[in-house]
């Protein structure tokens, strides 16, 4: 990732915070095998930290499943290192997670300098996390220890979107599905099917591109801008852009 300073998140807590909120990474790996060498798979992850910290824990997972069947688990199996009932991958992967929000931005909202001098061009705001680390694959669910990892990750991934992402928490709103909501055997067939993903976290990187460059003027006209727009994604952005302007300009 190319990370300008006047772009880069150095706060372990706001990325972190980040990947619970967009859970849905791109798990990315290079694998020398009778696969593609480059394999990427799209997979909600569940975060583990030890404890609740603002600071950088390299003790902290993240946790996924994906399918069996799936050439970059064939892939990875090809390159394994075996441990009893656990593979590990020798080298690092990476996991990208993407904001939910991101839009182009047209140089006709720099209010300051396109009037000034005209020197502006297109660019895009986005924001992302993306973090490297060691991958263990647990392949077969009937192995006592990918059993208790897969009976957790999938508890632990519906809980975590049923409650985050859908809302369900009881009380006045709906209550969450749960896993034991299904019939146990189809659960168990269901497990056989699938693979567990557990990442060491060895390196986390984060970027907010989010206009935070431009003069004042400018990010003023952006901010207007996508606030006429309308629409969740503008007004978001719009949000965004003051937002992290105000944090840029605290720590210049």
């Amino acid at each position: 990732m190319f990370l300008p300073p006047v772009h880069a998140e150095r706060d372990t807590a706001v990325l972190f915070q980040f990947i619970r909120e967009n859970p849905l990474g791109m798990l990315i790996t290079g694998v020398k095998s009778a696969q593609e060498f480059l394999q990427c798979t799209h997979a909600p992850f569940v975060l583990d930290l030890p404890v609740e910290t603002t600071d950088f824990l390299p003790q902290g997972r993240l946790r996924a499943h994906i399918a069996k069947q799936n050439p970059q688990v064939k892939g990875m199996i090809e390159e394994l290192v075996s441990k009893p009932n656990v593979l590990e991958l020798e080298d690092n992967v990476l996991v990208v997670f993407n904001g939910k929000y991101n839009h182009y931005v047209t140089p006709k909202y720099y209010a300051q300098t396109k009037p000034d001098t005209g020197k502006v061009v297109p660019t895009w705001n986005y924001s992302a996390v993306q973090v490297y680390g060691k991958l263990s694959l647990y392949y077969d669910s009937k192995s006592p220890e990918a059993g208790i990892f897969l009976a957790k990750q999938i508890d632990d991934l519906s809980q975590h979107t049923e409650e985050s992402v859908m809302g369900y928490t009881g009380g006045e709103k709906p209550q969450p599905w749960k896993v034991s909501d299904a019939p146990e055997k189809y659960i168990e067939l269901m497990q056989r099917n699938i693979v567990g993903i557990e990442i060491r976290i060895e390196k986390v990187q984060g970027k907010f591109k989010m206009s935070q460059e431009m003069k004042p003027g400018d990010r003023e006209g952006v901010v207007a801008g996508f606030a006429r727009m309308g629409g969740e994604t503008a007004e978001e952005i719009s949000n965004l852009v003051k937002e992290r302007g105000a944090i840029h300009d605290s720590r210049a």
